[in-house]
């Protein structure tokens, strides 16, 4: 597709084949140097453990365009820290920090004209994933792996403004105790597939998540990091060993104290307990931050700011995270990386 084809104002999330990939290639114990490529088509074994065993990670971040045309990455460092800690866990080699965001870059300038305009709320997503491959029967860590980075344009989550979107607590767990939940492997989100179409079945946007072990704390509310506002104004959200770290919630934290003057707090958030908050919210890269208009559990229906408006501290942490996001905010020191 040409870039002169899309729509920006009707562009959603969704795969747009763009012109160039990064593809890389762990064999003999190390990586190779990488390369673009115009085929957006893996050919691998039929033994790859990815296929059988799960044995893969990925991660999502954006370039945005800024009004004086250069262009941003948010926090790739984070993104390559995290995806380090996935390899760790799933026993795959690591990608360093540098390969990582070079990486990201190569891809960015390479289909640079398939990044949204600014003003139009929408941004380049990248998709860097770690694969394992070779010809393999047994259940251990492949013989060799595959690091690639693809982009496709993306556009304004929140069609004409964000809108609170209403949740229903899963008798389904995400994860296990002890187990891949803060790692970003594709077993997990699988694993949310029928939970979610259920969630959506029922009217409601997705499913919130209880902790597995005790199903009396919330954990993720779909894909995504949850949070809340207390009635005495602190910033809180779940902290738990099965929670994926979200780069966008620790940078809400941040912004909630240090540009809000908040109290923030990484703690326990009872189900049982939620008129102690008066707004909550859905954080990751895709929508940066959905509101929380209320909370279905069991027969007991809990109403935050309100299901129509979305609350002022919300907002406010909103605008700010994507004013740095798109240049037009000073964003806190390492935060941006620019594509030159």
């Amino acid at each position: 597709m040409s870039s002169a084809d899309i729509d920006w104002k009707t562009l959603g999330f969704d795969y747009i084949k763009t012109d160039l990939r990064y593809i890389s290639h762990w064999k003999g114990g190390e990586w190779d140097e990488g390369q673009l490529t115009e085929d957006n088509k893996l050919h691998i074994s039929e033994g790859s453990t990815a296929l059988h065993y799960g044995q893969q990670c990925f991660e999502g971040l954006k370039a945005y365009r800024c009004k004086d045309g250069s262009i941003n990455l948010f926090r790739p460092d984070q993104n390559a820290a995290r995806m380090r800690r996935s390899c760790a866990r799933l026993l795959m080699p690591a990608v360093s920090t540098e390969k990582f965001i070079d990486a990201c870059k190569q891809v960015v300038r390479a289909n640079e004209r398939f990044i949204p305009p600014y003003g139009t709320g929408g941004a380049l997503y990248l998709r860097p994933f770690l694969i394992g491959v070779g010809d393999n029967i047994g259940v251990h860590s492949a013989p060799e792996f595959i690091f690639s980075v693809f982009a496709t344009p993306v556009g304004a989550y929140f069609k004409g403004g964000m809108t609170p979107t209403n949740f229903i607590v899963s008798d389904y767990d995400r994860a296990a105790p002890n187990g891949t939940g803060a790692a970003k492997v594709g077993g997990n989100y699988a694993a949310s597939l029928l939970p979610g179409l259920d969630a959506k079945n029922r009217q409601f946007g997705d499913c919130i998540y209880l902790d597995p072990e005790t199903h009396t704390k919330i954990e993720e509310v779909g894909s995504a990091n949850f949070f809340a506002i207390t009635e005495d104004g602190r910033f809180v959200t779940p902290k738990s060993p099965s929670i994926l770290p979200s780069i966008t919630k620790y940078s809400l934290l941040e912004l909630a104290k240090e540009r809000l003057g908040l109290e923030v707090e990484e703690g326990d958030v009872f189900i049982d307990k939620l008129d102690g908050y008066k707004e909550a919210g859905a954080c990751g890269t895709a929508a940066v931050i959905t509101p929380i208009g209320g909370i279905q559990n069991g027969p007991d229906f809990h109403v935050f700011y309100s299901e129509t408006e979305v609350g002022p501290v919300t907002k406010r942490l909103y605008e700010e995270l994507v004013g740095i996001q798109y240049g037009d905010r000073e964003a806190p020191a390492g935060w941006i990386v620019k594509v030159d």
